[in-house]
């Protein structure tokens, strides 16, 4: 398959459609050759950029959500971010809320709105590899998600359920601000119906509205004991991508220049190491 991404060089795609997924959620669809995939591979990201008012370039990671084979098109799922401290999922709004509202900008229309598009077209450049994933590398896997650090997840869970040589069993934990705020729970509540001895999701929120049942609060060592058990046993890898907050509290921040770091917070308290957690 023909990919239409460099990964030495910026490309412009043109965006053409907006499916709203939550009041500050949206899935951003955009065109690809019909012969051409996008050319990732799983755990790998795009790097976006664009000029500011100021002209000063703006460059921040994404995942896509769609089939890394899929042709014709590519999907990024976005969260508008307003800057507030949140729980779980704030985030600065100077790292975040600058990229994050220039995507929700964009506009899909007719004709005359595709000038507009086509002058506004997103530059790509990637695909950047994170984690060389293969089929049964591990025995299973603890994904730590939240909100839209759910993505890089999505790509994990899919490629290993699609493999049918695959057994590695997937434990997610999943949080959000409150249960609107959670996206792809319906693919992902599919894909644990179609694969019940593989796939297992417990959702946290900060705020519990009237008829949730599920746990509320942060994600704590406590937490990932109780529904991540299998966590830093032999055999097991532990995931993690959130806002920088929940990231600090779970795992530690990224060391410079995008290495990984030291494992810190819950994690640590709980005795993990570096070579059993992978910070995306």
């Amino acid at each position: 398959m023909t990919a239409a991404m460099n990964p030495s060089a910026f490309v412009d795609f043109t965006l053409k459609e907006i499916q709203v997924l939550t009041p500050n959620t949206s899935r951003f669809v955009f065109e690809l050759p019909a012969d051409q995939v996008l050319g990732m591979t799983t755990t790998s990201c795009l790097m976006i950029k664009y000029t500011n008012a100021e002209g000063k370039a703006v460059i921040r990671p994404y995942t896509p959500t769609s089939d890394v084979n899929q042709k014709g098109h590519f999907d990024l799922i976005v969260k508008r971010y307003d800057g507030k401290s949140n729980g779980n999922i704030s985030r600065s709004k100077e790292r975040t809320g600058v990229m994050s509202a220039h995507i929700h900008n964009l506009k899909v229309g007719d004709t005359l709105a595709l000038k507009v598009i086509e002058l506004q077209s997103f530059s790509f450049k990637g695909p950047m590899s994170k984690y060389p994933l293969q089929a049964n590398q591990h025995e299973s896997v603890s994904l730590i998600a939240g909100g839209t650090g759910i993505t890089p997840m999505w790509q994990v869970i899919g490629a290993l359920l699609k493999d049918s040589e695959d057994k590695t069993k997937i434990n997610l934990l999943f949080a959000n601000n409150t249960a609107q705020d959670i996206i792809l729970k319906d693919e992902l509540e599919a894909l644990a119906a179609a694969h019940p001895d593989r796939f297992k999701i417990t959702y946290v929120i900060d705020a519990a509205a009237e008829g949730w049942t599920g746990e509320t609060g942060y994600v704590t060592a406590d937490l990932i004991k109780k529904y991540l058990p299998e966590a830093g046993s032999a055999g097991n890898k532990v995931f993690v991508c959130g806002p920088p907050p929940m990231m600090v509290s779970v795992c530690g921040p990224k060391g410079p220049n995008f290495t990984q770091g030291e494992v810190e917070g819950a994690l640590k308290e709980l005795g993990l190491t570096i070579e059993q957690v992978f910070k995306f």
